[in-house]
């Protein structure tokens, strides 16, 4: 009887492995019929900056949540997996598209406070540093927008959204890989160790976390859990913005409360910029939309194609790219609030006749001195990027920030709030603040619509590096046919705001070297943090990229 048992358990076990083998080849045979690429997925994707927060995204759209849900969660998450790149206590900029077609972007950036240091801009670094310093905090809007594109597209409670990283920041993770990276970096472990972030970011409150230690964010917990039962206002007008209000100014800041009561989310349409093939949405200034569109929309006037990325077409190819951005470096000037500056614009960035304009001015045989392009600003790196796509066809592009790498460096340690440095992004780039006023930004979280019926979300980090990194991704995967991975993959090159160049580790020698005879100058920029996050459906294949550069895995279903 024993062994009539033993063999009907094992009949069981065959006929489930059976079972589950069949439903893998249906899978992939559904997957084969359509072309697919075998990591895509059917139904919805998430793509963030972290395995974790990915699959976090991707669970609240299992239980019905909309890409709105999706992102809000995968955005909370990250500030706990990477908080030196973003978290409640900064800013975003988020692309949404409907499935009817409406293309809105929400910007709730940080603004400027109503009582700020009158002469800030003259403590703008001159080279590229990490601005320290309440100074420089800006109204955070993050929670606000969530609030508000929840209230617009959400599907699940709010609190919903909350539960998975407040469980995180409560129990604690591993020292993320990417986090311990930075923390080894000297300036930033400087950074680090002599400010308030040492808190939580140093064992003992000395020397900073490391491999085999655990990260915890206990008061963060517990501020996530009162903002997830009582909502945005418990921030914004309540006891959480009153006890942030109270450490800002214990560390000489200017943030009131006022400044927190009578934050605003900007909603707009977004610019559509004809790629040919495609058509871009990009957000409008203070945005860096603008500058991507200009970018590509140039590079669409050199019929990129395949064959582009071979031989001498592939340094003609750079070279173009390069001075396209130069001429763009000299625009950003342009890039500024339009509510705050009604006399300076900067459509004519994206209209076809600005652009055929500017590619006449560009020589295929030799570069310029940069008086040539009008440019001056400095550069930066810092921001995350989540896209997100759902069962019901909602598409989600955001870009979130606290700005340089921790911010300015301020802690919170009743609320477990990082702060934003988000007033530096005026240095190089305006003359003048004022209150409310949004700072110019890189951040491009973009949607593009191709002829064949395909939507591609894809935004990215890096600060002065966004645009590059983003606008790289969009040709090589647009134009010169590389799939999605590979594109985002691909080195980049990196023009900063002396317009020197700057290659990624890995960048084609040969093509350097064509570069170089041309006269352009070579920098030696050397934290290549551009990472670029996005998901892709064409022909009913979705497929989520995530950058390997900050250590990235997208999820989908």
């Amino acid at each position: 009887m024993a062994k009539r048992k033993s063999w009907l358990a094992c009949c069981f076990i065959f006929a489930g492995l059976l079972c589950a083998v069949a439903l893998a080849c249906l899978y992939i045979v559904w997957f084969v019929d359509r072309g697919c690429p075998s990591r895509s997925f059917k139904h919805a994707a998430v793509s963030a900056d972290s395995q974790t927060c990915s699959e976090i995204g991707r669970n609240i759209l299992k239980q019905g949540g909309s890409a709105v849900d999706g992102a809000i969660a995968a955005l909370l998450c990250t500030s706990v997996v990477n908080p030196q790149s973003m978290g409640i206590g900064g800013g975003s900029i988020i692309t949404i598209k409907n499935a009817t077609g409406e293309v809105r972007v929400y910007n709730f950036r940080e603004t400027v406070p109503k009582m700020f240091k009158l002469d800030l801009l003259k403590d703008c670094p001159t080279s590229f540093s990490l601005c320290k310093g309440s100074h420089w905090i800006g109204v955070p809007g993050e929670l606000r927008g969530y609030g508000l594109i929840h209230h617009h597209y959400g599907k699940l409670p709010w609190a919903k959204l909350f539960e998975p990283t407040i469980k995180l920041a409560r129990d604690g993770i591993p020292m993320p890989d990417f986090l311990i990276k930075l923390l080894n970096n000297p300036i930033v472990k400087k950074h680090v160790e002599n400010s308030s972030l040492c808190e939580v970011f140093c064992n003992n409150k000395t020397t900073v976390l490391g491999k085999g230690d655990v990260l915890r964010f206990p008061k963060l917990a517990e501020t996530m859990e009162t903002i997830a039962k009582e909502g945005p206002d418990v921030f914004y007008t309540g006891k959480i913005g009153q006890a942030l209000i109270q450490d800002v100014k214990a560390a000489g800041g200017t943030l009131e409360a006022e400044d927190l009561k009578s934050f605003r989310v900007n909603i707009s349409e977004a610019w559509t910029v004809d790629l040919g093939n495609a058509k871009m949405y990009i957000p409008p200034p203070p945005a860096g939309g603008a500058i991507l569109g200009f970018i590509v929309g140039l590079m669409k006037e050199y019929f990129l194609t395949p064959n582009s990325k071979h031989g001498d077409k592939k340094m003609q190819m750079y070279h173009h790219y390069i001075e396209a951005v130069k001429f763009a470096n000299g625009q950003k000037r342009r890039i500024n609030d339009p509510f705050y500056n009604r006399n300076e614009h900067a459509d004519h960035l994206i209209q076809s006749s600005f652009i055929k304009r500017i590619s006449k001015e560009i020589s295929s045989n030799h570069t310029n001195e940069n008086s040539y392009y009008k440019r001056p600003f400095t550069d930066s790196i810092g921001t995350t990027h989540v896209s997100v796509l759902d069962e019901n066809g909602l598409a989600v592009s955001a870009t979130s920030t606290i700005n340089h790498l921790f911010g300015g460096g301020i802690y919170s340690p009743q609320t477990g709030i990082i702060l934003n440095n988000e007033l530096s992004d005026f240095c190089g780039r305006a003359d003048t603040l004022r209150a409310g006023e949004q700072p110019p930004s890189s951040m491009t979280p973009a949607i593009l619509e191709t002829d064949s019926g395909g939507i591609l979300m894809i935004g990215g980090s890096g600060g002065s590096m966004i645009t590059s990194a983003v606008a790289l991704s969009i040709i090589n995967h647009l134009w010169l046919g590389m799939d999605l991975e590979k594109a985002i993959a691909a080195p980049i090159v990196f023009v900063d705001s002396q317009n020197k160049v700057n290659f990624e580790l890995g960048f084609d020698k040969s093509v350097i070297d064509g570069l170089k005879a041309l006269g352009h100058q070579v920098g030696q920029w050397p934290y290549f943090f551009n990472v670029v996050n996005a998901v892709e459906k064409e022909n009913d294949c979705i497929v989520a990229v995530s950058d390997k550069r900050k250590q990235g895995m997208s999820a989908g279903y």
